[in-house]
């Protein structure tokens, strides 16, 4: 560990693995939900019920994983065996999730629910060792936003780079995101790249961080392995700020999961616009990569995410209310495309810049419990983080499916064929779920207790501690 600038290819190596996350996260997010209810026919609130218990059920997995992590003994270090071991299983895990059979709902539903939580946790065994060396690279408060900002980069692209093929490549005609024979290409090509990303950036770290694994203190049993671990989730920093981030990622969930809604039949984008569409999220991955760091090393990274929260439900209420209050450009028969994208890029940037500062956040987290309990437990924390966000996912992909049938969303929609009162309907009650949801995580957040000043005074006691050690 190092409080040192990492180097530039070691922090794209690191973030490369998280191609494989944002393949994964895109999937589950944007498309599982509308192949399942719109391809397969099955109703969308079954399917939703069907992905969150799934997820959440997968959900208690990951501490597992991230303690089992901690523990690895190996002459590769804790981390590295775990990325060869489960890239491969969570390639073919991914093929088996889109290619359910079909001979009647409950089968489906229950290939559904199956295939689900086997592909999540495959990949958590290749996020969760993978993130948890962030804090192992640096020590440095601005270094891990930095290291952060790499990951979220790859991650992004690899979800973006789908979304892109997706709609300009396998899912179009006439069908357009409901083209059948388009999901298997879909599927083939996320198993591809999200296998290669995790086994790629692993050989491209080795040797860095390829060394023995610590030595663990004595086993002294099942219960005494479990009260650690409630010891070490029970740190007060990360309670506040997992309780923050539950509320922003049921937002996530939910609006990746309804966005295809969204975007097909009440902005009736065509499929050439879905691609610039998606070309324009991409474009807010970079200005996130820029503004990150800056925001974070100006205000602080607390400060700074909830700037950042702030301007995203703003935005987000502007765009909602023209809808509804007439006064968006061209709405409702054609939007102005200009106008929505503009709102898009400005709102997604923002958006993505919060969740690389709460991310970063997290990594500072670990100095906080080391303090506090001896022991360092960064796949832990970060195991929890995914547990988190896998039952947020869940239950956001949930409330999506319950507000098309609220709004009485049709099966086998066709644009510009839907009664603009359930448009209305659908509009509303995300727009008040979203601002809700919001505005309960910024209240939680605010009371998330490390500054920059309390990270360094914490580093510096550790070192010096080590210092008088050797």
């Amino acid at each position: 560990m190092t409080t040192k600038s990492v180097p530039t290819w070691l922090k794209t190596a690191h973030g490369l693995g998280s191609v494989a996350y944002g393949v994964k996260d895109n999937g589950f997010s944007v498309f599982l939900l509308i192949f399942y209810n719109q391809v397969l026919g099955i109703n969308a609130s079954l399917v939703g019920a069907a992905i969150m218990f799934a997820l959440i059920f997968d959900a208690f997995i990951d501490p597992i994983i991230g303690e089992l992590s901690d523990r690895t003994q190996s002459r590769w270090g804790r981390r590295l065996p775990w990325l060869y071991i489960a890239a491969i299983p969570a390639g073919l895990s991914w093929l088996a999730l889109w290619h359910p059979p079909t001979d009647n709902t409950t089968t489906t539903i229950i290939w559904l629910f199956c295939a689900a939580v086997v592909t999540r946790a495959m990949i958590a065994a290749c996020e969760v060792p993978s993130i948890a060396l962030v804090p192992e690279l640096s020590k440095d408060y601005h270094e891990r936003t930095r290291l952060m900002r790499y990951r979220y980069l790859f991650a992004w692209t690899g979800g973006l780079v789908m979304l892109i093929l997706a709609y300009g490549v396998f899912l179009t005609g006439p069908k357009g995101v409901t083209n059948p024979v388009g999901y298997n290409y879909f599927a083939l090509t996320g198993a591809i790249v999200l296998t290669l990303s995790v086994l790629v950036s692993a050989l491209a770290q080795h040797k860095v961080v390829a060394k023995q694994s610590p030595p663990l203190p004595p086993y002294q049993g099942v219960m005494h392995v479990l009260g650690d671990m409630r010891q070490t989730l029970s740190t007060p920093a990360f309670l506040w700020l997992i309780g923050a981030a539950l509320f922003a990622l049921i937002n996530q969930g939910l609006t990746f999961a309804i966005s295809n809604y969204v975007l097909v039949f009440m902005w009736r984008l065509a499929p050439s616009e879905m691609v610039i569409y998606a070309m324009v999220l991409f474009s807010t991955v970079i200005i996130s990569f820029v503004i990150a760091a800056p925001l974070s090393e100006r205000l602080g990274k607390k400060q700074a995410a909830l700037l950042c929260a702030a301007i995203t439900m703003f935005a987000t209420a502007f765009l909602y209310s023209s809808w509804l209050l007439d006064f968006m450009p061209g709405a409702p028969d054609a939007p102005n495309r200009i106008f929505l994208f503009g709102i898009y890029m400005f709102t997604n940037s923002f958006a993505v810049t919060l969740m690389i500062l709460t991310s970063s956040m997290l990594a500072d987290v670990v100095e906080a419990a080391e303090e506090a309990t001896g022991r360092r437990s960064e796949g832990l924390f970060y195991a929890g983080f995914f547990f988190t966000q896998k039952c947020a996912v869940g239950i956001g992909t949930f409330v999506a499916g319950t507000i098309l049938t609220l709004a009485q969303f049709p099966a086998d929609a066709k644009a510009g064929a839907i009664d603009i009162a359930i448009l209305d309907r659908l509009g509303l009650m995300y727009m008040i779920v979203t601002l809700t949801f919001g505005a309960i995580g910024m209240l939680i957040l605010h009371h998330f207790p490390i500054s920059r000043a309390d990270h360094e005074a914490r580093v510096a006691a550790t070192l010096a501690i080590a210092e008088k050690s050797n």
